[in-house]
């Protein structure tokens, strides 16, 4: 039995969605809710959901970064969940950010809420989400709903899933390191993302020449497809023939990798508010609008915007890091603000 009669439909579309919504999906169901789980294969998706043991149902793809294919992917998609979705007549959809879900559950009037930490998103607001869920920090100003419509809560994303994280180091076995190296975890630009920009692959590439100079640097890269990961390889053979850069042959715990690392060096949102929560050093190398929780970290000293090439050796500091045997977490409510505010929604509290 649901509780209810209330089944909550989650989709997941991005590699960051996974662990975020693992904790929530548990603790709806230990509230009493069914969860019916939907994933799009891309972005090593459905590898971070088979890691940690989700049950979804794999539809759709990635179409590229074409506008007028990522349009056509999302209705493609949609109608490809058109089947799964009536045969299992969720009563509330939930995402951080689906577009192709939050198009299918307005044409269906399924009540929807849209999650997200990136009030410049593109498309979200304007497919009409009936509520959004944000951090505290960013203004209600920046979005474009009523104010009985905006939920909030504490803290960072990452402060739903980062305190149920225990740290396991045989990952340096997996991946040929030693606790002697001074290991940089490198994420690239999302050079597929609505919000690229360019300018974020000139730092990258300037942050590898630097790194590159460093004998004594082991780069762990994290490309974001196997496009990315191709071109680095035929970049910098080299690098990657001595040891100096290595790809994960799988996919790996992101947080276990941070946590094992030295600094961390992202050209994308989500490592770096990771890093920022497990309190290691993090550089970001994103060029799109900075949004405000990443305004937030670099204020508190938690996060350093690297903004053009000469920054890389003046405010990138390469030493190694002194790590406690395991993170020391305070409290936060995160998860249970999420939930709680989910839960009002569905029972008609907002």
């Amino acid at each position: 039995m649901t509780k209810n009669g209330c089944k909550i439909w989650v989709d997941l579309d991005n590699s960051p969605h996974v662990p975020l919504f693992k904790p929530i999906i548990e603790e709806l169901e230990k509230r009493g809710y069914q969860v019916m789980l939907t994933v799009r294969d891309c972005f090593q998706v459905c590898g971070l959901a088979d890691l940690l043991h989700l049950h979804y149902k794999r539809i759709g793809r990635h179409y590229g970064k074409n506008k007028v294919l990522k349009v056509l992917g999302l209705i493609i998609r949609s109608m490809q969940m058109v089947p799964t979705v009536l045969h299992e007549k969720p009563a509330f959809a939930l995402s951080h950010g689906s577009r192709s879900q939050l198009f299918l559950a307005s044409l269906l009037k399924i009540p929807r809420c849209v999650m997200g930490d990136y009030e410049y998103t593109q498309g979200l607001v304007v497919m009409h989400p009936n509520w959004v869920i944000f951090p505290d920090m960013v203004p209600d100003s920046a979005l474009d709903l009523p104010s009985e419509r905006v939920c909030k809560y504490s803290g960072l994303k990452e402060d739903v899933y980062v305190p149920n994280f225990e740290p396991d180091p045989s990952i340096l076995r997996l991946l040929d390191l030693s606790k002697e190296d001074l290991i940089v975890t490198i994420r690239p630009p999302a050079t597929e993302a609505h919000y690229h920009n360019p300018k974020s692959e000139v730092l990258f590439e300037s942050v590898l020449q630097f790194l590159s100079q460093k004998p004594d640097i082991r780069m762990v890269i994290l490309p974001r497809t196997e496009k990315q990961g191709h071109s680095l390889r035929t970049r910098y053979p080299e690098l990657f023939a001595n040891g100096r850069i290595i790809i994960p042959k799988q996919v790996v715990n992101g947080l276990n990798l941070i946590w094992h690392s030295d600094l961390v060096i992202s050209g994308g949102g989500t490592m770096n508010r990771e890093a920022a929560a497990l309190d290691v050093p993090v550089y970001s190398i994103f060029q799109g609008t900075i949004g405000a929780v990443d305004r937030y970290l670099a204020r508190e000293g938690r996060l350093s915007l690297i903004k053009k090439a000469d920054d890389i050796p003046r405010k990138i500091v390469l030493e190694k890091r002194s790590r406690p045997a395991r993170p020391d977490w305070n409290d936060r409510p995160a998860l249970r603000q999420i939930v709680n505010h989910i839960e009002h929604m569905i029972q008609g509290g907002r």
